[in-house]
């Protein structure tokens, strides 16, 4: 792991994915924070788009690209090491399969393939390009679900992906406690959101009543700015945690003025 000391003491974040959804909000919401960003995703037009909406508030490098490509994964990792290091991974790219879900018995094997390869090969993949380049305190997280825990009818393929990310993430943790236990591994179950694969997810009904993506970032800033243990996350029970810890706050200074 990287031990440069460079005296740029801003925080830098590489998000994968960062062109809709969580990663969009996510990178947005870092960037309001004064976080240098790395950004990657497919759709070159949209990343620019992105780059030139966050550029107005903090330095952004945009790489257009599929995290399933080792190449592609080799420039983030050097884009990176021009940043003297990162603080974030957020592995947050991923692939839903074929839409509408197919049943177990009717996978289509080589769409579960890809879906295996960017949701589980590409984010440990990743990992390991950029371990040089990761500071000291650094945090890995990883983006989940609870259909990685729950059998919901047709998220088989999809589910089975996000719950090997878990055990890995939590392998991960365990080795990475006795290697380097400054480094933290969070995997966040962001929960449902209004997002375009969410929506794939469900063709033609209405997910308007889903929170929007913007509403999971405070959950997921708690994670990267507050010293948490590595482990399992729901962003939902961090938002409630640091709404009765700010009511605790409340009642303290309140007893503390009176």
């Amino acid at each position: 792991m990287s031990e440069n000391t460079n005296s740029n003491t801003m925080r830098t974040a590489l998000i994968t994915g960062a062109t809709r959804g969580l990663g969009y909000a996510l990178a947005r919401g870092l960037a309001r924070r004064g976080w240098n960003l790395i950004i990657d995703g497919r759709d070159a037009a949209r990343l620019r788009n992105v780059r030139d909406e966050l550029a107005e508030i903090t330095h952004v490098a945009a790489l257009a690209g599929d995290v399933t490509d080792e190449e592609h994964r080799r420039e983030l990792a050097i884009l990176a090491r021009g940043h003297a290091g990162l603080d974030v991974l957020i592995n947050n790219a991923g692939a839903l399969g074929p839409s509408p879900l197919a049943s177990v018995l009717d996978l289509d094997l080589e769409s579960f393939i890809e879906v295996l390869l960017t949701n589980v090969v590409a984010p440990v993949a990743l990992i390991q390009a950029v371990r040089g380049e990761l500071k000291p305190r650094a945090r890995l997280v990883n983006v989940t679900t609870d259909a990685a825990a729950n059998p919901y009818l047709g998220w088989g393929g999809y589910g089975a992906s996000k719950a090997a990310v878990e055990q890995i993430s939590s392998v991960l943790a365990t080795e990475l406690a006795t290697t380097h236990p400054d480094l933290r591994v969070y995997w966040v179950d962001p929960g449902d959101m209004r997002t375009d694969m969410h929506q794939a997810a469900f063709p033609g009904e209405d997910i308007s009543d889903r929170p929007l993506p913007e509403s999971r970032v405070p959950a997921f800033i708690r994670l990267l700015e507050d010293d948490l243990p590595s482990g399992r996350y729901e962003a939902s029970r961090l938002l409630a945690r640091s709404r009765d810890d700010g009511a605790s706050n409340q009642l303290v200074a309140a007893g503390a003025s009176e």
